[in-house]
């Protein structure tokens, strides 16, 4: 019963953090939009900074801000935290379900660092608590007086985070764990310095104080890290989910070539709302950095097909009439393959697993019969072979003479449409 209730508290957790997310994000973006597309007009109210027309709804908003704080405080005031703490929180609960209690599947890689689950998932932890404090500490140096500088010198530190976490985790929980270090700096930004700074603002107009104008400067300054921070953060939250994003030895240059996508990209928009300029040019950047992101996730963790795989070649072709799967089915290296699929894979994936704690095959692919395996074997390809993700952690044993013996039964079968994937 209790496998049953974890696969769907894990399912709730992980709907509730994406529907908060999404609340966040969008929350996120709108606010800088508008911050960036007030426009100064006459006759504003003192202490007024910009205005705003928006029309959405089939109604009209005039949206004004202030440089510091109104004169007197508003009788009704909407703070926006609640979907920045709800994410976080939806997230930390979903780390600990599946990277911390299964963290001998999803965390630790032996071959990485041969860690006991108390003590990866402490490491875990304690990293993203640490990444938080340097953060601050960055952000409250001279540096802060140079935005440039800051972003450039926050940018090393975070590759350089990914780098330490590539060190001691899998590449699933090395990304995951980078992704979780933003996140965790970008809640806490909210948090502890966003959220008080604006309660200080508060506490000052109702006692008749003139507010600081740098705890508005503080503020904006984390709230606009936030908006970089924004598109990175969930590409490293999906890329658990693809394998040659996160099973490459350059799985942490991966994070950092995103975090400069992101930025490109949101730079776009950002002056595109404050200027009304559209700068065209950051879109071919963003696509050489993607470019070189998929190039280095082949190299050099992306195991080639392997030596010895001349039945792929056109002769070969000819002899099965140019049909893959009928070349995997009756490769001289098939029963090799299914061999090892169903000693190092087949626990998993099959209608029962025996792996503990599994109720069903993973994505419901079984691997029991040579047509299942045959049917499969783009994926077996791009999980085994071409990347290492699978089996995760490498709990089953599955030797780099077993994949390159995939690799020349895949070899075989060489053409087009190899197989059906997922």
């Amino acid at each position: 019963m209790w496998t049953y209730l974890s696969e769907w508290l894990q399912f709730a957790v992980r709907w509730i953090h994406v529907v908060t997310a999404i609340a966040w994000i969008g929350s996120s973006f709108y606010f800088i939009a508008l911050d960036l597309g007030l426009r100064r007009r006459r006759a504003l109210p003192e202490g007024v900074s910009g205005e705003a027309w928006q029309v959405h709804g089939g109604g009209f908003y005039n949206m004004q801000k202030y440089t510091v704080a109104p004169d007197e405080m508003p009788d009704e005031l909407t703070w926006f935290k609640w979907e920045s703490y709800a994410t976080w929180l939806s997230g930390a609960a979903l780390l600990f379900l599946v990277y911390y209690v299964q963290a001998d599947l999803f965390l630790i890689d032996p071959k990485v660092a041969d860690l006991p689950v108390w003590g990866a998932s402490l490491i875990g932890i304690a990293g993203l608590g640490l990444g938080w404090i340097v953060y601050d500490l960055l952000c409250k140096s001279p540096l802060k007086e140079n935005d440039t500088a800051l972003l450039a010198v926050l940018f090393v530190y975070v590759v350089a985070s990914s780098y330490l976490f590539s060190q001691v985790f899998s590449g699933r929980g090395a990304m995951l764990h980078t992704g979780a270090l933003i996140a965790t700096i970008m809640t806490a930004n909210v948090f502890l310095l966003i959220i008080p700074n604006q309660k200080i603002v508060v506490a000052d107009l109702k006692a008749g104080r003139s507010p600081d104008p740098a705890l508005g400067k503080a503020a904006k300054q984390r709230s606009l890290h936030n908006n970089y921070l924004t598109l990175p953060v969930v590409f490293l939250m999906l890329s658990n989910h693809y394998p040659l994003a996160f099973a490459t030895e350059w799985n942490w240059a991966i994070a950092g070539l995103v975090l400069l996508m992101g930025a490109v990209v949101r730079h776009f928009f950002n002056t595109m709302h404050a200027t009304g300029e559209k700068l065209w040019w950051c879109w071919p950047v963003a696509g050489i950095l993607f470019t070189i992101v998929i190039t280095l996730s082949g190299a050099p963790g992306w195991r080639s097909a392997g030596a010895g795989a001349g039945a792929g070649d056109e002769s070969s072709q000819r002899e099965w009439g140019g049909d893959p799967q009928y070349a995997l089915a009756n490769s001289p290296h098939f029963e090799a393959a299914e061999s090892i699929v169903l000693s190092r894979c087949s626990m998993c994936h099959a209608k029962e697993p025996l792996w503990p704690g599994m109720i069903h095959a993973p994505k419901n692919v079984r691997l029991e019969t040579p047509a299942e395996i045959v049917h499969y074997a783009a994926l077996i390809e791009r999980q085994a072979v071409r990347s290492h993700a699978m089996p995760p952690g490498n709990v089953t044993g599955l030797e780099p003479a077993e994949r390159e013996m995939l690799g020349r039964w895949l070899a075989d079968g060489a053409a087009p449409g190899l197989g059906r994937g997922l």
